[in-house]
Formats: C-alpha cells, structure tokens, sequence
C-alpha cells in the first residue's frame, strides 16, 4: 500500500467506483467528478486546478442590475432573441472603448455563455456553403469545442500552433486550408491552456489566410484582456485587445462573462457578428433554414432553436456590468490580476519541485502569469502524472484532451487555488519531489 497524502485506497476505490480506465484521459467535468467523491470520501481538501471555474465572488454590480431586473418581473416574460437593447448598445460601446472597432449594436447578441455562442456558429457557419464543413482548431484549446462539432457530426483539422508561431503560422495555414474543406477557424486570445498572445502579426496572417480561402473566423476571448503584460483596461485608450476584427471581415467575436465578472453560473456572454458575415447570403442555407441569409438564419434559425433567447435577468446584468467598464466607473482588470498573481507564486512552487513549464515561450519572451499555465515532471506521460498526482491532493487535467501535441503536459487553473492552501500545496509537492526523485 503506498504512503501517499491521500489515502491510496480511496482514490483507487474512487477511481472504480467512477468507471475511469484512464485517469489522464478523462474530460473535465469526469476529473470534477472524481475529485468531489475522493473529497467526501477522504475529508481531504485538493488542490483543485481542472476547471476553469472563477475563484471570485461575482461582480456586486452585476447581481444588484439583477436583481433589480427580477423585481421588476422580467421573469415573466420571454426576452428578445436578438439580445436585449440596453445590453446590445453597450455591447457595441466596448467594442469600441476596448477594441476600437466600430459594430452596430444590431450585430451584437446575448448567448446562453460562449459555449452556446461556438454551439451556435459551427452549427450555422459549418452549413453555409455545401463543400466547406470542417473546422480548423489552432490547438491546444478549450476541449469542448471540438466535443461540439462531434455531437454535430462535423468533422475537422487541428494542429499544435506552438511551433508555428510568427511568420511559420502562414505555411502552416495554407497547408491546412488549401483543400478548400475549411469552413471556419476557432482559437482563444489569451490562449486557454498554454496562455500565449497571438500578436497583431499573426492576427494579420490569419486574415490574410481566412480571406483566400473564404474562412470564418470565430475568435474566443473568454480571457478578455487578461495578458497582464499590458493594460487594455482603460475604455478609449490604447493599447487594445489584439483581435482577428482589425484585419479581417467575417468572423464572430466569443466575449464570456464567466471570467472577468466572475459571472460563470448565470451563463450570459455577448457574441459579435461582422456586418459583412451576417448579410452574407448562402443558397446553401436555404435547406436548413428557409432563407439564404446568414444572419437571419443565425438568429431566427439557430438561437431561437437553441434556447429561444439568453435568460432575461442576466442580459441586465451583463448590460449594467459593461455600461459601468464602459463608463470609466468599474475597472474590471483589477479584479482578476489575483489570478496572474497567484500564478507566478505558484509556478515558482513547482520549479523548485522538479517540474518544468510545458509552454514556457511566448515567442521569443517568457510566457505571461494568468488563468491557466502549464507543467510536466520528467520520465511521466501527462496521462501518468495526473494519476499520480490525484493521490498526492493535486488535480488538473491532461494537455492531450486540448489537442496540445505536448504528450507529457498538464493544465493548471489557479482560480480556485486560494492563497490559504499555499503551504498544503508546497508541502505536496515537495513530497512528490521526494518520491519521484530525478
């Protein structure tokens, strides 16, 4: 029986009980589910960094609008589909203020979070022209989405965009675009695991790729402003979110809430269409849809489909929220430099244990603290280091389920590692240093 920090036959029973073959291949939410039984059953707190879950409280301004809204009985009542017109209106003032692109509000909409904002778009975009229906994933990335173009029966390409940053990213680009099957491009900024910026550079080869081969392309920043190496949080001044819209014509832009208001659980985000991809026209779409315009089929086909409109009362949240950034009132990065803070702490923990950062580059400077970083310890397999590190209070999830060529990486959330449970985590460590000695 070994000595680990959790007892090694709870996990193991554990680990049974929740069907798991392969720890290190299991998704997300199955990790979640793991580590709450091995927590009751132990009495042993983890050290929890596989959900990208907000570590804090949720924006106050944001739930008294709320608030305010349910009293004033919207519940009652089916909201727009096209999104509320306070929140669309300030929707296109932060595009402006924190961006500097110029959309009307009749081209911004609620959604029920990002996830049903990607939902939505490869459902719609993937079906527009009858030969292009696969998307491209600039990998590693947020693994849902590709379980989203699965259950919708699409197929698509992927690649590992760490080796192909700067100039090498063109190459790359046209030898996975040059069949003509591509019908869309999806990618974070900041990226979620591996945390790298896309520069403007490369934002503009992207462009230029998307734009010979008539690609969408769909840009999600759920980690809106949050490489601290800048500040784009003051509304109007540069510099500003680096973003695909300064290069390009026909993408939608994926901006949660869930991260920089801290307002995951009401599952309200903003999502942008580009005036030239919504009066786009498609005879393709007519089969699905009845009309051959893509933003009509967008929202009257696909949304109302969905969900028939985003929940009422978190629109007036979101609208207050943004209207408040928007004003100069609530400096909204503020809040979440906790999370780079707290990255760079413990990062620092790991290194001195004997582990190394996977993506430790972003080109040619060393990668920003943020949300999410990236490890591995020499002679494991991410597979094999997650299953050994849920018996020592650690959990995280593998790089493979990201579509990260780094066979040997993990992703660490630091959001819900609060700084009281520093020392358990530099303790657990330190004892896996001594077992595993290199």
């Amino acid at each position: 029986m070994k000595n680990t920090p959790i007892d090694y036959q709870i996990v193991r029973d554990c680990i049974s009980k929740n069907g798991l073959t392969s720890v290190g291949n299991a998704s997300i939410r199955e990790i979640k589910k793991l580590i709450d039984d091995i927590e009751e059953a132990s009495g042993q707190r983890y050290i929890r960094m596989e959900m990208g879950n907000p570590g804090l409280p949720p924006a106050s301004l944001g739930v008294e609008a709320q608030i305010e809204a349910l009293k004033r009985g919207v519940a009652c009542e089916y909201p727009d589909i096209q999104g509320i017109t306070p929140l669309k209106k300030e929707i296109s003032r932060f595009l402006k203020l924190f961006i500097n692109i110029d959309v009307d509000p009749q081209y911004c909409f609620a959604s029920v979070g990002s996830m049903q904002g990607s939902f939505a778009t490869f459902l719609t975009v993937n079906r527009m022209i009858e030969s292009k229906t696969k998307t491209l994933f600039i990998d590693p990335g947020f693994p849902v989405h590709k379980q989203q173009v699965k259950v919708l029966g699409q197929a698509f390409k992927s690649f590992d965009v760490y080796d192909f940053r700067g100039e090498k990213l063109r190459d790359k680009l046209e030898e996975e675009l040059s069949d003509g099957s591509v019908a869309s491009i999806i990618y974070s900024n900041p990226n979620n695991p591996a945390w790298f910026c896309f520069n403007e550079h490369e934002l503009q080869i992207i462009a230029e790729m998307a734009t010979k081969y008539n690609v969408v392309v769909i840009e999600d920043l759920a980690y809106f402003g949050m490489d601290f190496r800048q500040d784009y949080g003051k509304p109007g001044e540069p510099p500003y979110q680096p973003s695909i819209s300064h290069y390009y014509d026909k993408y939608v832009l994926l901006i949660s809430s869930s991260k920089i208001f801290s307002y995951a659980g009401e599952r309200i985000a903003a999502l942008v269409i580009s005036p030239k991809l919504y009066h786009t026209n498609s005879g393709d779409l007519i089969k699905y849809y009845g009309t051959d315009n893509f933003g009509h089929a967008f929202v009257f086909g696909t949304l109302y489909s969905l969900s028939s409109g985003t929940s009422h009362s978190p629109q007036y949240a979101l609208a207050h929220l943004l209207k408040s950034v928007n004003d100069g009132q609530y400096h909204f990065l503020n809040e979440v430099k906790e999370y780079g803070e707290k990255a760079a702490i413990m990062k620092k923990m790991f290194l001195q244990n004997g582990f190394r950062i996977v993506y430790d580059k972003d080109l040619d400077v060393p990668i920003a603290d943020g949300f999410y970083f990236t490890f591995c310890y020499p002679g494991f397999s991410g597979a094999q280091l997650l299953e050994e590190l849920i018996y020592y209070g650690i959990s995280a999830i593998t790089l493979d389920i990201t579509g990260s060529q780094r066979k040997e990486g993990i992703r660490a959330c630091v959001s819900l590692v609060h700084r009281n449970q520093f020392p358990d985590l530099e303790y657990r460590l330190k004892r896996f240093y001594e077992d595993h000695p290199l």
